[in-house]
């Protein structure tokens, strides 16, 4: 694949994608109650969930072998602590170059010190500033922060030539029935909206989007409890995919788009 980026006064490092036009978008509604950058959602997620991050590379980078799809040029949009560009970087090609954003400052302090020559982090809205279209632009769990998600989704669609998306799935049956479910979402992981599958692909779709394809990524285990429900939870999920998702919840989609 081949990129157009181009030099200009704020290039992140030689041959970065800094450049392009205008967007006057803005994920920010209101600064002071954003909690990314009010210091309540470091409070409440003080790694900024890095201990995810292996686990999200490696289900991103099969994806691309599965659809052969060989980027040489990569952008994340909310890119947190930035771990999950550095294990990219340790998968592919070695002449692949990275770029990092996100509007938190804790989150870029950390994202900082995985910087190299070809992964760079800056601390920028990205939908406000110049930037040239990558091949790939990755949102991982980015869409159900941003208050205008629409808006957002509008005005990141010409950025790259494909694009990967996440979302948490957070609309379920168990979800439902457990008092206060979402709004521990919304408190912890300040989740504006949920989603589950149908949602996620008719708001790509809304907002201008091919859908080229999408998967369920293995569940994560992050509790003894959730360890101990893994086996019930395959077995279902070996029936029927959508319908587990529906009930049970827990579950993320990787949309790849264009």
């Amino acid at each position: 694949m081949q990129s157009d980026g181009k030099k200009n006064k704020r290039e992140p490092m030689n041959g970065g994608p800094n450049m392009g036009i205008q967007q006057a978008f803005s994920t920010v509604a209101d600064p002071t109650s954003d909690p990314h950058l009010n210091g309540k959602y470091l409070k409440h997620n003080p790694t900024w969930h890095v201990e995810y991050s292996p686990w999200k590379a490696n289900n991103i980078f099969r994806f691309l072998q599965q659809k052969q799809i060989n980027p040489q040029t990569i952008a994340e949009v909310g890119c947190g602590a930035g771990e999950v560009l550095r294990q990219l970087q340790l998968k592919m090609d070695p002449q692949c170059r990275f770029w990092g954003y996100d509007v938190a400052p804790p989150a870029i302090e950390m994202a900082k010190t995985r910087e190299n020559d070809r992964l760079r982090f800056e601390l920028a809205d990205f939908p406000a500033i110049e930037a040239a279209r990558t091949d790939l632009l990755l949102v991982l769990e980015v869409v159900d922060h941003v208050e205008d998600y629409m808006g957002f989704l509008r005005a990141i669609r010409n950025r790259a030539e494909w694009k990967i998306f996440s979302f948490s799935l957070d609309i379920s049956a168990q979800a439902a029935f457990r008092d206060g479910a979402l709004l521990r979402r919304r408190e912890v992981h300040s989740h504006l909206h949920y989603f589950n599958k149908d949602l996620a692909l008719a708001v790509l779709r809304d907002t201008g989007y091919e859908i080229v394809d999408y998967l369920y990524p293995p569940t994560y285990a992050h509790s003894a409890l959730a360890k101990a429900a893994l086996p019930i939870r395959r077995l279902l999920f070996s029936l029927n995919q959508d319908l587990t998702s529906r009930m049970l919840g827990g579950y993320s989609l990787l949309v790849l788009a264009r």
